[in-house]
């Protein structure tokens, strides 16, 4: 009999001083499919939150179980169709296995996909739109062996395929238990990670074609100093994946070859959140303990691996941030802590790339806390400038929130992929795309189809070289968020 490890959060008493005290997750070992331990927690309404009338929170959605309940780690992501998708690991027509939902920009939520098990259950990552338009994911447990995970695709129609089943190998060898996103390379292929399995059972990179052919990359290593993989790799502009285990920051490149960048010590904190790569070419993170007030951080750290301390949460600007950071068109960087505030109940924040983080949000200022509770989950930019995200508790059911936080930010287009040969096939997506009259690549313009208000196709041009895609539209010029990369 398996033995199946959970990510384990510890209380910490100080936290008993911001007027409550969660477990996010039982430190009791889970079985297959059984229920994740609910968070005890005492909720209290104090103080409005911060806000200005520059900027204007709204709760879009509420999660009541037979929607989906608690979502957690993942990240809203943008269709071809310009709504959004996610998981949540509880709730759906089949109980406590989770689904997979789509909500419109104006807050009309519907399930795309129900799990029931055998298919995947605890669905905790979110989901990656493909280059061929369809969503891939994983779920932490479930599937044909050993109720070990899966990665799956899923359809905007929402036919659902499961693509691989995890401990399909001796000893499960090949992994078990994936908890985070993957992550598409311009070839098509999908990178991600295991947080127990492989050669050691301590977690493994692996590597999958959209076919579901699956290869360990790596087994993370079996001495006491090793800490598991429980985030999303990232993909460098130099090629190479980085990612963080409990206790690390690595790179791994696609071939395999893994190094080790930063190694934290025990008063530097503890990781549950990956990384993301700014446009200064650092990538940046958070840990989940750490610092001088134990309430985490918010770090740079360089390709080479030489890491600066950005800035020491204390609680009454947040506490214990557990999502990934985005960089947002106007290059600061956007976050959430899932504790701290005014109160307890987690913010929302803003920090340029010298470290200076203002507070935008503090959740639970609402009566009952329906604006919601605990946000744990990844940030969204959306193409029209608006930021999206969740709650893991709070809402009208107490079952979490899908939220929007409009900044003023200007709107933009997004490509899939973000980096490819000329001659290659690019999606573009963005909003109020109808009537588009040019597509240019760095100034090369390109021939293209307009598929809808929120998505065209188009061909890297002859000539093409790296730089700003833009797309020209009766109410202006769109350009990309990130530069396009033309590769040789």
């Amino acid at each position: 009999m398996r033995v199946y490890k959970a990510r384990y959060v510890p209380v910490r008493d100080e936290k008993l001083s911001y007027g409550r005290k969660r477990t996010l997750e039982s430190s009791v070992l889970r079985s297959p499919f059984s229920w994740r331990s609910t968070c005890v927690f005492f909720l209290f309404w104090a103080a409005t939150g911060i806000i200005s009338s520059a900027q204007t929170f709204t709760t879009l959605a509420n999660f009541d179980y037979s929607n989906g309940a608690r979502p957690d780690f993942m990240a809203l992501i943008q269709g071809p169709d310009g709504n959004f998708y996610g998981t949540t690991p509880l709730g759906g027509a089949n109980g406590p296995y989770g689904t997979i939902f789509g909500i419109t920009p104006e807050g009309t939520i519907s399930t795309l996909h129900s799990f029931d098990g055998t298919d995947g259950s605890y669905s905790t990552a979110g989901l990656v739109l493909g280059t061929d338009g369809n969503f891939y994911g994983t779920t932490e447990e479930g599937g044909a062996v050993g109720y070990a995970g899966t990665i799956f695709k899923i359809a905007l129609d929402g036919d659902f395929t499961t693509l691989y089943s995890f401990c399909s190998q001796p000893n499960c060898t090949d992994g078990e238990q994936p908890d985070a996103a993957l992550v598409q390379e311009g070839n098509g292929n999908f990178y991600g990670t295991t947080q127990i399995g492989g050669a050691y059972d301590t977690g493994t990179v692996f590597k999958i074609t959209a076919k579901g052919k699956l290869t360990t990359l790596h087994s993370f290593c079996a001495e006491p100093e090793c800490t598991q993989p429980t985030t999303a790799l990232v993909l460098g502009t130099n090629g190479f994946l980085y990612g963080t285990t409990g206790g690390t920051v690595f790179k791994i490149s696609t071939g395999g070859e893994l190094t080790t960048l930063y190694t934290f010590d025990d008063n530097e904190g503890t990781y549950y959140a990956g990384l993301v790569q700014a446009t200064d070419g650092n990538f940046y993170g958070t840990t989940y303990t750490g610092g001088s007030n134990n309430d985490g951080t918010i770090y740079k750290i360089t390709p080479k691996g030489i890491l600066t301390t950005l800035h020491t949460f204390d609680g009454t600007d947040g506490n214990s941030p557990q999502a990934t950071l985005i960089q947002a068109t106007d290059g600061n960087l956007y976050g959430t802590t899932n504790l701290g505030g005014a109160q307890n109940s987690g913010t929302i924040f803003r920090m340029s790339l010298d470290g200076t983080l203002t507070t935008l949000y503090n959740f639970c200022s609402q009566p009952n806390c329906t604006d919601g509770d605990g946000p744990t989950g990844t940030l969204l930019e959306a193409t029209n400038g608006n930021i999206y995200g969740t709650t893991q508790f709070g809402g009208t059911d107490s079952e979490g929130t899908v939220f929007r936080l409009a900044l003023n930010l200007s709107p933009f287009v997004e490509s899939l992929p973000t980096t490819a040969k000329v001659g290659s096939q690019v999606m573009i997506l963005g909003t109020n795309l109808k009537g588009a009259t040019e597509v240019s690549f760095n100034g090369t313009s390109a021939t293209f189809t307009v598929v809808s208000k929120s998505q065209i196709m188009t061909t890297v041009p002859a000539n093409a070289m790296t730089g700003t895609l833009e797309v020209t539209t009766p109410r202006g010029t769109l350009s990309s968020n990130v530069p396009f990369r033309v590769k040789n």
